[in-house]
């Protein structure tokens, strides 16, 4: 049986991506592997978001070809898209882009039929929603569904647009159909993403929302739980926190992509919010869903950032108390506003300003931690003994098994994980009940 592996980088929508196609291997007669086996395909889905996963994305084409120098390789996801036939690297027979996944083994196929290589490298201006259902994912209790692709914000610094298309929905019944299928198939917490998520349902002009999707998931019998991906704060104000409050199973942490706690930096990335309209966002969330987890996204060394401003993001970090930090040093991408921006700051000062920023983020994420010591805690058991709780606090507790759910009351912590005792009296629900 020949045999499939895939690498994947980037964002959870390129693992859902990513896991469609596998599944379509699958499907073919093929038998997946891990990327470090020798394979007789291997499919590369790429990240260009920043230059490390660009450079990580080549690199692991490079050693796909020696680790199987006959192996049939596939570039798919974003960097295939932007660059197209300059992938047509030795080894690479099907360069495909963010379109036609459904189709990668044929194309692949047909390829190697006719001894060729082909780059299936399409237009998204008006590319519609590309359904890739799955019926496994990430692990046996977490699974991610893709329900929006595209962005139309074009923010000074972002090359996603061009590599994503614009906005675009998966219709309000597909969703309800796959959380039902997942839910069939034993998952407890459906992750929702997409490439600007809030934006959902926009492009039908119905007044449909991102709301109607989490309220449609959040009726499929046996899903526990419903996650949120990354969300732009400008879309929550004090009636959406309401409304999403009234939905039982929505887990209590909230990404808001800040990207910088300086109004000036904010404004040249243009982005679509002031720091006073990303507090309101957070108190309004927390209004609703007290003790509930917000995390973000932050650039350090923008261009034009000046210390005073990278420390006017640091103070308002520290203001909002963010759970958890995502923090990257600023990368030009080629094409995007911002690469041509005057007042570029050197590589070595973004990087250490990327360092005291993480340093930060590991700070407040500790001292978040600290506010559940003594506290309850359902724990959605992920591998033997170590679990997540609905603000995404990882857990160990003693004697939990996988895929159960547990009521732990926080104990201790050790580093930035939290120490829970199962609670006496607590029923254990088991795996798929």
């Amino acid at each position: 049986m020949r045999k499939v592996g895939f690498m994947t980088l980037g964002c959870k929508t390129n693992q859902y991506d990513a896991q469609a196609m596998r599944e379509r291997f699958v499907q073919a007669g093929y038998a997946p592997a891990d990327f470090d086996e020798i394979c007789d395909v291997y499919v590369i889905n790429t990240c260009m978001v920043t230059g490390v996963g660009e450079r990580k994305s080549l690199k692991f084409v490079r050693q796909a070809v020696r680790r199987n120098p006959s192996a049939a390789i596939v570039v798919a996801g974003c960097l295939a898209q932007h660059d197209g036939e300059k992938l047509f690297l030795p080894g690479v027979r099907l360069v495909l882009g963010n379109a036609h996944r459904d189709q990668v083994v044929e194309y692949l196929e047909d390829a190697l039929a006719r001894g060729v290589a082909i780059c299936a490298v399409d237009s998204l201006a008006d590319a519609a929603f590309e359904a890739l259902d799955v019926t496994a994912n990430e692990g046996r209790t977490r699974a991610v569904m893709k329900i929006q692709e595209g962005c139309d914000n074009r923010c000074a610094y972002c090359i996603i647009p061009d590599v994503r298309g614009p906005i675009r929905s998966r219709p309000l019944a597909d969703v309800r159909r796959e959380a039902e299928n997942l839910s069939a198939a034993g998952y407890r917490e459906v992750v929702l993403t997409g490439i600007h998520l809030a934006s959902y349902g926009r492009d039908f002009g119905d007044g449909t929302t991102l709301l109607d999707a989490v309220e449609a998931v959040c009726a499929a019998p046996g899903v526990r739980r419903v996650r949120l991906g990354s969300l732009e704060p400008a879309w929550i104000d004090e009636a959406y926190a309401q409304r999403m409050a009234q939905g039982e199973k929505l887990c209590p942490q909230f990404h808001l992509s800040l990207q910088s706690g300086c109004d000036q930096v904010l404004g040249r990335m243009r982005r679509r919010y002031t720091t006073a309209q990303f507090r309101s966002a957070v108190e309004s969330l927390r209004r609703w869903f007290p003790r509930c987890a917000i995390t973000t996204d932050v650039i350090c060394g923008f261009p034009g950032e000046s210390e005073e401003d990278f420390q006017r993001t640091i103070d308002f970090c520290r203001e909002i108390g963010f759970a958890r930090m995502h923090v990257f040093p600023y990368s030009e991408r080629e094409g995007t506003p911002a690469a041509s921006f005057a007042g570029a700051v050197p590589v070595p000062v973004r990087e250490e300003r990327a360092r005291r920023l993480i340093a930060v983020g590991h700070e407040l994420e500790g001292e978040y931690l600290k506010t559940f010591l003594g506290r309850e805690v359902e724990v959605m058991v992920e591998e033997d003994g170590i679990g997540y709780s609905g603000e995404y606090i990882r857990v160990r507790v003693d004697g939990a098994k996988m895929g159960e759910i547990v009521q732990a009351t926080i104990v201790d912590l050790d580093g930035l994980t939290a120490v829970g005792r199962l609670a006496p009296s607590a029923p254990v629900e088991a795996p798929g009940k």
